[in-house]
This record gives structure tokens, sequence and C-alpha cells, in this order.
């Protein structure tokens, strides 16, 4: 019977996923790769922000790049399901006060718009964002309960 137990629980071990610990995002790969510690979990091709370059202020369709946490996360988004990003951060902030202008805020990493989630993998060859990462609505779902609230983001150019 103890053999049986430990059998179980082994099993249970292997088959369930491991929680993300960081996000790493290149956008001039147009990757996503999550990690659990320094083990690679899963890479992702995304979508970004319709603009190349790092955000500088509200409106202008560019992904960030810094370091950011998920803040929250949003079962009921327009985008399917939806992770928020801490973006702006201090420098940020900082680099738009200095430039007079607004930083923006609302970033997240997505699914795909609600009415247009019947193109599924072929939404991802093109940058169709207002400076979101969008995966298809399949990768949301499963990356869903392995990334929890206050996992890093790193966004590198």
């Amino acid at each position: 019977m103890s053999s049986v137990i430990i059998s179980l629980v082994l099993l249970a071990a292997i088959s369930t996923p491991q929680q993300v610990t960081r996000i790493v995002v290149t956008k001039s790969d147009h990757t996503m790769t999550l990690y659990h510690d320094q083990t690679k979990l899963q890479s992702y091709r995304i979508s970004l922000g319709s603009s190349t370059g790092p955000k500088q202020l509200a409106g202008d369709r560019k992904t960030p790049e810094g370091l950011y946490v998920v803040d929250a996360k949003n079962s009921t988004s327009r985008f399917h399901r939806a992770f928020h990003v801490s973006y702006p951060n201090a420098q940020d902030r900082g680099r738009a006060a200095k430039n007079g202008v607004n930083p923006g805020g609302d970033i997240e990493i997505h699914g795909q718009m609600n009415s247009t989630a019947w193109l599924g993998p072929l939404a991802r060859y093109f940058d169709w964002t207002a400076g979101y990462i969008a995966l298809t609505n399949d990768e949301i779902d499963a990356i869903w309960p392995i990334v929890p609230v206050g996992t890093p983001v790193e966004i590198k150019p």
C-alpha cells in the first residue's frame, strides 16, 4: 500500500506544472520566456506594440523596456485574460517628467481580442497591440494558473 502512495505522490509532483518565478520578454526576438528559478520552462512567440523602441509616452504604441512585476490578473479582460504589468516604474516616471510628458500605463501580457480570437496563431506574425505583449488565447490559458501576482517581468530591447 505504501508503494502505491509514494507512486501517486511522485506522479503528482511530475505532472504538476512548476510555478513561474520570472518572465523575460526579448522584443527583438519576439519571444517571451518563462522560468522557474534558473530553469527555462517555456518560450512563446509574441506580438508587441506596433511601434519600435521603448515606450516613452502615453499613446505611442510602444512596448516598454525595463524591470516590472505582474501586479494583477484580469480573467475577464476584453483580450481574453490579462496579466497587468507594473509599468511605469520609477525610471519611466522620471524620464517622462524630465521630458514633460505622461508616461502612459495599463501595460499587459494578454490573449487575443475576444472579437478576433478566431485568428489564433496567425495573429502573432504581426505587431498589432497598443504596446502590450500578446499571446494566443490557448497560450494565456496554459500559463494562467502558473504565473502568480508578484512575478518579475524583464522586458529587453
